[in-house]
């Protein structure tokens, strides 16, 4: 039988933080949202980027419009390099997927949830979203649950170039190096911009005396 609604509050969804990071906990994957996407953050400090610089145009982007709700807290967005101040109970709507937008907490334990859709088009995960399901197993170098999550994602969406990017990370990481560099030339295949990155990643330092490690 379908599920027809749940009820659930904020801190009982599930997420991770990295040290000295935000918490991030998964709305959209945790309640099976296929239709909007929808995930929020938790400051862990006051001054701690929250929402990090981006635009919805660069890779792993959706293409995105977004509404950021400010739940608790404050927070001071830039967008465009234009700064606006954004107590709880704001809501700051970036319409242009080019828009630059970027997030500090002025307060600590600041909440922001976010909601994002193309418009004219049916939903469909970003790209960054869907690699980043695996990252909560950075914080507990569990390599193998992040390659098997990776690996299922990328059964879906075989042509994402995140997806190869983290894989090869977790790969290093976990000791696969013939896989790791295999994945980490094919997401540069994909996405020319991942050559740069990696050349001063940790994750593929394991990886990086292997002559085909691409630099």
């Amino acid at each position: 039988m379908t599920e027809r609604f749940r009820v659930m509050r904020l801190d009982e969804i599930e997420g991770y933080a990295e040290e000295g990071r935000p918490r991030w906990h998964m709305i959209r994957s945790m309640l099976g949202i296929e239709s909007f996407g929808i995930n929020a953050w938790r400051a862990t400090e006051a001054g701690q980027e929250i929402i990090g610089e981006h635009d919805e145009l660069g890779p792993g982007a959706g293409g995105h419009e977004e509404l950021y709700i400010v739940l608790a807290g404050r927070a001071r967005f830039t967008l465009d390099g234009e700064t606006v101040s954004a107590p709880a109970g704001s809501l700051v709507f970036v319409k242009d997927p080019a828009t630059k937008r970027h997030a500090v907490a002025e307060e600590a334990a600041t909440q922001i949830l976010v909601v994002g859709g193309r418009p004219g088009s049916p939903f469909a995960v970003s790209p960054w979203e869907r690699s980043a399901e695996a990252l909560r197993y950075w914080t507990t170098g569990e390599w193998d649950r992040a390659i098997d999550i990776l690996r299922a994602q990328l059964a879906q969406d075989p042509h994402n170039a995140n997806l190869f990017y983290n894989l090869a990370c977790a790969e290093s990481r976990g000791g696969h190096s013939d896989s790791a560099v295999d994945h980490l030339l094919r997401a540069i295949e994909l996405e020319p911009n991942f050559s740069q990155l990696a050349l001063e990643d940790d994750d593929l330092d394991a990886i990086r005396s292997n002559p085909r490690f691409p630099g």
